[in-house]
């Protein structure tokens, strides 16, 4: 979770939007199956609703507004390292479900290659 934690806050999501707190429990969701991105409607946000207690139309819109910050405010590098395109290409930011899945894959690999669980 800390490094999803670290990860997040290098793209630019402030802590202290309720999305923030979503997109972190969306990408820890996939990271474990990568099947709940391709259903984000049905899967991801009912299960986050549930979780926080409110809905899931509260929870994409949050989810959306913390990207669009971090898609303002965040490391462009990191965004052309991640997306291949940031804001600085005139793309527009990615969707929920690619954000979601771009990070959670991300996480995945480097925690498949480090050093410590490799040897």
């Amino acid at each position: 979770m800390r490094h999803v934690t670290e990860f997040m806050l290098d793209m630019g999501v402030p802590a202290h939007l309720k999305g923030y707190h979503y997109l972190r429990v969306a990408i820890l969701m996939a990271e474990e199956d990568m099947e709940v991105v391709g259903s984000v409607t049905k899967l991801l946000y009912p299960e986050i609703a549930k979780q926080f207690k409110t809905t899931e139309q509260k929870v994409e819109r949050a989810i959306r507004n913390a990207i669009e910050v971090s898609w303002m405010r965040g490391n462009t590098d990191t965004f052309e390292d991640l997306f291949g395109y940031s804001l600085l290409t005139g793309r527009g930011r990615p969707t929920n479900s690619e954000y979601i899945a771009q990070i959670a894959d991300k996480i995945r690999l480097e925690r498949n290659c480090s050093p410590a669980l490799s040897g």
